[in-house]
């Protein structure tokens, strides 16, 4: 059996998945589209103590290289199979629904996928994407959605609205959502934002910037390009770390309609004063439902 955890920034999925794959004779899998590289160690606030577990497709890559959704694909299902072959549990973590999905279900890739539309308004890419798909239901300014819809026809050459239909999918496998009520989570996004700022996330990111390196693995994080304005001299300190904050909490807000639309999640509430009560209730749920005594 695989086991997913995942869910919107700050919730406590790495914690979790530690805890469970001690449990469960279990290995990590990245399942978060930045941590995969080298570097950026706050800005993608990697887990610092792995304690003792395995953890693979992490912190791996070049930040020159290109990684994409295809790559992670071929990867992570033969890491998924590796573990399974070896009696142990595949524990997906991470918060980029994509990649779980395409290692899961029956998605297929392109070698090399259409991600590249920074020349087109969003008024073009809608227009690109009703010739191709005139039953969708993307709003025109969702441009990440309708960018995605696009790369799945030119991947599958067929519309994006049809996928859902034959979704396969290819494991055994319990899908587990952490949440909170969205006060709480804005308020500790903040708080994480603020933490990371202590522990040296404008270094980290001056240290990019010096280095000249402005490619899609540095480019897409919050975090460090919003750095990069106040280092051009564009905006406050200030200006730069409420602006990481703002995209966080939007970027938690677009995680939450991916995940209720895209993933069959059972979700558990993120208990912060006694997290133990949280990871004992997910226990529980994966004993009565998995294969585990």
């Amino acid at each position: 059996m695989v086991i997913v955890i995942t869910g919107p920034t700050a919730t406590g999925k790495s914690d979790l998945g530690i805890f469970l794959a001690k449990k469960l004779n279990g290995e990590i899998i990245n399942a978060d589209s930045t941590q995969i590289y080298k570097g950026m160690n706050i800005a993608t606030n990697k887990v610092k103590d792995t304690e003792g577990v395995i953890h693979h497709l992490f912190d791996e890559k070049s930040l020159l290289e290109e990684y994409t959704v295809f790559d992670y694909q071929r990867d992570a299902r033969k890491i998924i199979d590796d573990i399974l072959s070896r009696g142990k549990t595949p524990i997906l973590v991470g918060g980029t629904g994509l990649y779980i999905n395409a290692a899961l279900f029956d998605y297929k890739f392109e070698d090399k996928l259409h991600d590249e539309y920074d020349e087109y308004s969003n008024d073009d890419l809608y227009d690109m994407l009703l010739k191709v798909d005139p039953n969708t239901n993307i709003h025109l300014n969702n441009r990440v959605r309708v960018i995605s819809a696009l790369n799945y026809y030119n991947a599958n050459g067929r519309p994006y609205s049809e996928k859902e239909k034959d979704n396969v999918l290819l494991y055994d496998t319990l899908f587990i959502g952490l949440t909170t009520d969205r006060e709480v989570l804005y308020y500790k996004i903040n708080q994480r934002v603020d933490k990371m700022v202590e522990e040296g996330l404008v270094k980290e990111a001056k240290d990019l910037y010096d280095l000249g390196i402005r490619s899609k693995a540095v480019m897409t994080p919050i975090g460090l390009k919003e750095l990069f304005e106040y280092f051009d001299g564009e905006v406050s300190l200030e200006k730069a770390i409420e602006k990481i904050k703002t995209k966080s909490r939007k970027y938690a807000k677009r995680q939450y309609t991916w995940f209720n639309n895209q993933m069959p999640l059972v979700w558990f509430k993120t208990n912060y004063e006694n997290f133990a009560k949280t990871e004992e209730e997910v226990l529980d749920y994966i004993k009565s439902n998995g294969h585990f005594s």
